[in-house]
């Protein structure tokens, strides 16, 4: 339409420069000026209605969008137009173009645990519709199906895994939350041809007495743990002393298996020769006695005879 507009503006333009010949004094001649306005008005129309028509009839996809045709006659097109410079039909044929890239939305959800406690929990959703789908999800739910038929699904997945977990067990086996939560939401959203990248789970949220009590019987268990490893650290030390003292029996007992009278000999034998190697040559001159001290022994020299 604009560049109809366009040519009766050239026409009308065209018809201004011809006046200056009659504002010479020349009579103006209807007739001729209804001639000039159709000559070069058709002519500018059909040119604007040409270039209009082939304006419209070229369609240029962005990278990372599918072009969905509507036909006025037929209705909705199953094959997408790709990337590039593609020809529909103008007037009769319609391109919507639908984004299919990674897309990221983040929902919240409030659902019950297995033990009745209120959890408030944040996810987000990496999802692009598949290129070869985008004509049944414009045709079946429309472009705002994030909020059509992906929240839902997220709202649903986070309620029924919610409520197969404990409050405790959604924080310590948060992976296996997720990979649940996940499968569910595939499950509803992929028939349509949208397919789910990643899920997260951001954030659980819990009362603040809950928050509370799993601190608590954390630091229990933390303090339970450190009693069990000094209980061990006891009992393997005193295995280790039970241990040595065996070690020490057993080789008492081998000595003692080992002492036979003729080991006794033996054992007499070198501390005799012992003492006899350390002797200095003299007697001694003291016995030795009870608690009284020792005794002087006789000097035998003293009773030689002569002196």
């Amino acid at each position: 339409m604009s560049y109809i507009i366009i040519a009766l503006l050239a026409t009308v333009a065209v018809a201004a420069l011809r006046r200056d010949e009659w504002a010479n004094g020349r009579t103006v001649d209807a007739e001729a000026l209804r001639s000039i306005v159709l000559k070069f008005g058709v002519t500018f129309v059909t040119l604007g209605a040409i270039i209009a028509i082939a304006v419209r009839s070229v369609v240029i996809v962005a990278p990372g969008t599918r072009g969905v045709i509507f036909n006025t006659v037929s209705g909705i097109r199953a094959q997408p137009l790709g990337e590039g410079i593609n020809f529909v039909l103008p007037v009769v044929e319609q391109v919507t173009l639908v984004d299919i890239r990674v897309q990221k939305d983040s929902y919240d959800a409030s659902a019950a645990s297995k033990d009745l406690q209120v959890v408030h929990t944040k996810v987000a959703l990496n999802f692009h519709p598949l290129p070869d789908s985008v004509a049944r999800i414009f045709q079946t739910v429309g472009l705002n199906y994030s909020e059509r038929l992906i929240h839902p699904a997220v709202q649903e997945a986070v309620k029924a895994t919610t409520a197969r977990f404990t409050a405790e067990e959604l924080v310590v086996r948060r992976e296996d939350v997720k990979a649940e939560i996940k499968a569910l939401v595939e499950k509803q959203i992929v028939p349509y041809g949208i397919k789910v990248d990643e899920l997260y789970i951001t954030d659980f949220d819990f009362s603040r007495q809950f928050a509370e009590a799993i601190e608590t019987k954390q630091i229990a268990e933390q303090q339970a743990l450190k009693a069990k490893r000094d209980l061990d650290r006891i009992k393997i030390e005193a295995d280790q002393k039970i241990a040595t003292a065996r070690a020490e029996a057993e080789s008492l007992k081998m000595q003692r298996e080992a002492l036979t009278p003729q080991l006794i000999e033996l054992r007499k034998v070198e501390t005799q020769k012992f003492a006899i190697d350390k002797w200095d040559g003299k007697l001694p001159t003291v016995m030795m006695g009870g608690a009284g001290g020792g005794t002087p022994l006789l000097d035998l020299r003293n009773l030689t005879p002569g002196k």
